[in-house]
């Protein structure tokens, strides 16, 4: 029998043990701290004052999701055992964040969130002490998700008198509070319109807005990944978003939380209705159409384009005798060859846009078939600069229609070849207008990128639209030829850099199936240069040349070898990563982020020139700042999403994150160690 009562109170103990755990009003799991907030020690007949809210605490890097959990996931709930005459609200939810998973988006909150809500009593109830009980279900994820659960319970006691005037609100609360989202105030207004391919959402405030997020209630009704075209006007906002691919309902309006500047956020109800572009938008557009003009003009002083350029300075020199009608032309085809190669890659980003792809400027120079073609390519230019043979990319060329043809040919694909070694730059007043540029309508888009096209094409057309100028230039002689080999100099360094990025980003097996390419290359200009007549030799070079084709469309990415990290050189700079930078601003840090590239020269020459400086470095240490690289050099689609979330297409691109504000602070796409220490004044000495 004593056997028997010893088994029995032992299963007791096990039943009555989760009961006696539960009787916390908080629990501590993997990866989360939950608790049960109710302020104060009493509860009031009085509904303004009954408080109670769930807490979450989370680790850096995992995150809960709010009730459009976006693309994936799952919303907290509550679920309460409450005395007689006391019921609670449903929970609120604070206005989330856009978290990118890969190629999906989910809504959600990273560090800590509190979910707020009122507790009602009756006023039939007694005074005295009562248990609250929860049970609460969440989902925290950060590359793989946990389902979790907790009981919790808090005791307070119903006042069943005046009102106690020493109630103090808690300080979880009077944090948290201005993250809920406020109803629209009755002097705004929320529309929208179907789109061809979404939705156009207006909202009125009376106030300039200058950056804006929807988040839907529908889990249907957005393509939550795809970016959201912003629109500033003079009473608010215009936002263009994608309606979203499981999407098979007409909606009969659009509801959700819009989040403004300044943190401000509201719930809104758009009802359907006619919304107009603003004209504002003409003016931004004729502001970036301008920047990309001057970037454009810059563009020509880059060291990958200025030798193409001089190239065709060249050939102006040598055609001095010509006719003026002759000249012209070559510098309209010029033109047309550097507008025809800017809408072309134009084109292609915005039809992978269409595809629901995300890709910035300069996204070829990430293929590694690219860099070898181009790198072969002007290897084989500086070849032709070299004397050992002629390719016809002169201006003019001896006898004959055909021979004019082939001078014309040279004018356009020289363009071409302009427009291809210039997209690794990004010049100054550049960055700002491709970001706007991508992330706008088409016709914007392609008036913004003919600007730049124009600003690269004027110097040169200048001078064939302008005859006086020509007799400023030096008569033809042996200078000519010497001076063209010279430039072969620049041509074979830019040849070595493309090689350098392939094996930065690629491996050492793919620079040596690009070292076998240029032997290749260089048995073909020799072939090429023993003349027309040796037909047997010139059709050997073009064989040769077709293998190095197929070779660098096939070797380089086939012996791809794991990259080598642009951090491994530097100890003070880490890896960017989402996570990496709330970790570091959960921690009070401020950091500051390179998004750079190998085959980006503009970054090359600021990490040298300013971010290295002993000054620089010293400031950065000075103020606590944590240092991020991210390296664009392959294609990475976080970081593509985070240049488009700042409203940039390419880099380089610097932001400053300040402790405990989500919005950055841009620098200048060109840095000096002067322009890096003025935007550090901002943050305190440590």
């Amino acid at each position: 029998m004593s056997r028997l009562r010893f088994i029995f109170a032992l299963l007791v103990a096990f039943a009555v043990a989760p009961l006696l755990r539960a009787a916390s009003d908080s629990a501590d799991l993997p990866h989360v701290h939950v608790q049960l907030v109710v302020p104060g020690d009493a509860l009031y007949k009085s509904e303004k004052l009954n408080d109670a809210g769930l807490y979450f605490k989370l680790e850096p890097g995992w995150h809960i999701y709010w009730k459009n959990p976006g693309d994936a996931g799952e919303a907290p709930k509550i679920t309460w055992t409450l005395p007689q005459g006391i019921t609670a609200d449903p929970m609120q939810f604070p206005a989330p964040k856009r978290l990118p998973l890969g190629p999906l988006m989910d809504y959600g909150y990273e560090n800590e969130a509190l979910f707020p809500l009122k507790l009602h009593v009756a006023q039939g109830v007694k005074g005295g002490p009562v248990k609250l009980h929860a049970k609460a279900d969440w989902l925290v994820c950060q590359e793989r998700c946990i389902p979790e659960k907790a009981e919790l319970e808090v005791e307070r006691k119903v006042w069943d008198g005046l009102l106690n005037i020493l109630y103090i609100p808690d300080s979880i609360f009077e944090r948290f509070s201005k993250q809920l989202p406020q109803p629209l105030p009755a002097t705004a207004k929320a529309t929208f319109e179907p789109t061809a391919d979404g939705f156009r959402l207006a909202v009125t405030t009376g106030r300039r807005e200058t950056e804006a997020i929807f988040f839907p209630e529908d889990p249907d009704a957005l393509n939550n990944p795809a970016p959201q075209k912003f629109t500033t006007t003079e009473q608010g906002l215009v936002l263009e978003l994608k309606k979203g691919p499981y999407l098979q309902k007409q909606l009969a309006e659009l509801k959700g939380v819009v989040e403004l500047s300044g943190g401000r956020a509201y719930e809104i109800t758009a009802l359907p209705g006619l919304v107009a572009l603003p004209s504002l938008a003409w003016g931004l557009m004729v502001k970036a159409a301008g920047l990309a003009f001057l970037g454009g003009l810059l563009l020509n002083l880059m060291p990958c384009v200025f030798p193409v350029l001089f190239l065709k300075g060249l050939a102006l020199v040598n055609s001095g005798a010509e006719e003026k009608k002759k000249i012209r032309l070559h510098g309209f085809v010029y033109t047309a060859g550097i507008l025809a190669s800017f809408w072309l890659l134009v084109g292609v980003l915005l039809g992978l846009r269409a595809a629901g792809a995300t890709l910035g400027w300069g996204f070829q120079f990430q293929s590694p078939a690219f860099l070898a073609l181009m790198a072969g390519l002007l290897f084989f230019l500086g070849l032709s600069l070299t004397g050992m043979f002629e390719i016809g990319l002169s201006l003019t060329s001896a006898g004959g229609a055909l021979a004019q043809k082939q001078g014309l040919t040279g004018s356009f694909f020289t363009g071409v070849l302009a427009v291809i070694v210039a997209t690794p730059c990004t010049a100054p007043f550049m960055g700002a207008a491709i970001g706007y540029a991508l992330s706008a309508s088409t016709a914007v888009t392609f008036a913004v990128f003919t600007a730049l096209a124009l600003g690269l094409a004027v110097p040169y057309i200048a001078l064939t639209l302008q005859p006086v100028w020509t007799r400023l230039l030096p008569r033809p002689g042996r200078w000519m030829e010497i001076l063209k080999q010279a430039v072969s100099v620049p041509i074979f360094a830019t040849a070595a850099w493309l090689a350098w990025v392939l094996f930065g980003a690629y491996g050492l097996t793919s620079l040596l199936a690009l070292a076998a390419s240029f032997v290749l290359l260089v048995a073909a200009g020799w072939l090429l240069g023993r003349g027309p007549l040796h037909r047997k030799a010139t059709l050997a070079a073009f064989v040769l040349l077709v293998a190095v084709v197929a070779a660098d469309l096939l070797l380089p990415a086939r012996f791809a070898s794991d990259r080598l990290s642009a951090t491994s050189a530097a100890a003070k700079w880490q890896p960017w990563s989402p996570e990496a930078v709330s970790r570091a601003q959960a921690a009070g840090q401020p950091v500051f982020v390179d998004f750079t590239a190998s085959w980006c020269l503009s970054c090359q020459m600021n990490e040298r020139v300013a971010l290295t400086k002993p000054e620089v470095q010293k400031a950065f240490a000075a103020h606590g700042v944590v240092l991020l690289k991210a390296d664009w050099t392959r294609h990475d689609e976080a970081i593509t999403q985070a240049l488009t979330a700042l409203g940039r297409s390419g880099v380089p691109t610097y932001a400053l994150y300040l402790p405990g504000q989500t919005s950055p602070r841009l620098l200048p796409e060109v840095l000096t160690p002067g322009i890096v220490l003025e935007e550090l004044k901002v943050l305190p000495s440590r």
